[in-house]
């Protein structure tokens, strides 16, 4: 295969975007200061998406800018001005819904276009009626399954993007309306209040009704691991990770954890001890359970979690490598999380696999031995004969 499928990382920030693209991924994409549908994220103003545009072209990566909310006509009047500034400063593509902008963009500017998920796009005439508006590519319906994404490829010559990892909506592809109802947050304008996560009552003829657990409707999350080496010989162009509003500690893991496999694959190297390995990882990084939804053309209760459910926040996350001191075998970190001597920890990063550590002897900033590391962003030392690189990141290991 000459082409390898491109995978596509989410960045709420700058921060989070250079770790992205150090973990290993080959695009970004990013909500702009308008026109996207993560109101309640850290998004990127014009003089951002510039120095965005610079360090992923530096990289030979490529980023893409959100324009995908429903829009109204105060929205018409500023279009024309911010398509010609995301034009001016190079962004490599635009992540659109409405079929207008479609059109809009391609008589006025020179972008690549590609069709957002919100688009709902689960079936071939659709594919060929976007492509026709000048699409260069189609981001499919989260609700696509195998066979559908096989005939879109059979009948239609586009690149096309699917999800592979992150939360779902339990309305379709995302077109909730039940956060305006109950919030007068409108989902579909980037101010999703997360509806389907709520605890509901049960009722049954007005009277209430008393479950094992609270009610919610919500849906596990995606993860496509799995199914990788399937969906890569499907020929899908693109692999898009949701999730522009987490942590650089989730972004870093779930990228190079993908990074890993879809390398693997390529190489030859792909083995099933492999696949579950990295099933392991990112399940430790996820705080709600995941499945790969409709990918198998099975959608049951299996994929949503209707009778309550337990959210974890992440505590694996243990530090950041600062420096390595080689000739005193000491790596230099900065704390996320509490650890100890006698923990054993995984770091990993963009410059090699998992490398295993017994934290033996740490260290404060000082050099004086110490035993915990519990306050917040504290410097530390930790000893260690193999060498680690500055953006490794250090987690604990989880007990086989």
């Amino acid at each position: 295969m000459d082409k390898r499928v491109e995978l596509l990382a989410p960045a709420g920030s700058l921060e989070s975007l250079k770790w992205a693209i150090l973990y290993g991924a080959d695009a970004v994409y990013v909500g702009g200061p308008g026109f996207g549908l993560r109101a309640n994220a850290t998004n990127f103003t014009i003089d951002e998406l510039k120095e965005a545009v610079e360090f992923t072209h530096q990289h030979q990566k490529k980023l893409y800018v959100t324009v995908n909310i429903v829009m109204h006509n105060q929205e018409v009047e500023k279009l024309d001005d911010y398509l010609k500034k995301l034009e001016e400063i190079q962004v490599d593509a635009l992540i659109i819904s409405d079929p207008a902008i479609i059109q809009y963009a391609k008589e006025h500017t020179s972008l690549e276009l590609h069709v957002s998920t919100q688009q709902s796009t689960l079936n071939y005439l659709g594919v060929k009626y976007l492509k026709k508006l000048g699409a260069s590519r189609v981001v499919l319906a989260r609700e696509a399954t195998k066979e559908d994404i096989e005939d879109i490829k059979k009948h239609v010559d586009i690149e096309i993007e699917t999800f592979i990892h992150g939360a779902m909506c339990a309305s379709f592809s995302g077109r909730c309306v039940l956060s305006n109802y109950f919030t007068a947050r409108d989902s579909n304008r980037g101010g999703c209040s997360q509806i389907c996560r709520w605890d509901f009552d049960l009722l049954e003829d007005d009277k209430p009704q008393q479950g094992e657990k609270p009610f919610t409707f919500c849906t596990k999350d995606l993860s496509m691991i799995t199914k990788i080496p399937e969906m890569i010989e499907l020929g899908i162009d693109s692999f898009k990770i949701e999730g522009r509003m987490r942590s650089i500690y989730y972004i870093a893991t779930v990228v190079s954890t993908y990074r890993n496999v879809i390398d693997a694959y390529y190489e030859n190297k792909l083995t099933s001890d492999m696949i579950e390995n990295a099933k392991k990882i990112l399940d430790a990084v996820a705080n709600r359970e995941s499945t790969v939804q409709f990918f198998d053309g099975y959608y049951g209760k299996d994929c949503q979690y209707y009778n309550g459910r337990l959210e974890f926040s992440n505590q694996d996350f243990l530090g950041i490598v600062l420096d390595y001191d080689e000739k005193n075998h000491l790596a230099k970190i900065e704390q996320r999380n509490y650890f100890k001597v006698g923990d054993v920890v995984e770091v990993f990063g963009p410059n090699h696999f998992v490398n295993i550590l017994k934290l033996s002897h740490i260290y404060d900033e000082e050099h004086h031995p110490i035993e915990i590391v519990n306050h917040p962003r504290q410097i530390v030392w930790i000893e260690t004969y193999q060498p680690l690189h500055v953006n490794d990141l250090m987690r604990m290991k989880k007990r086989d």
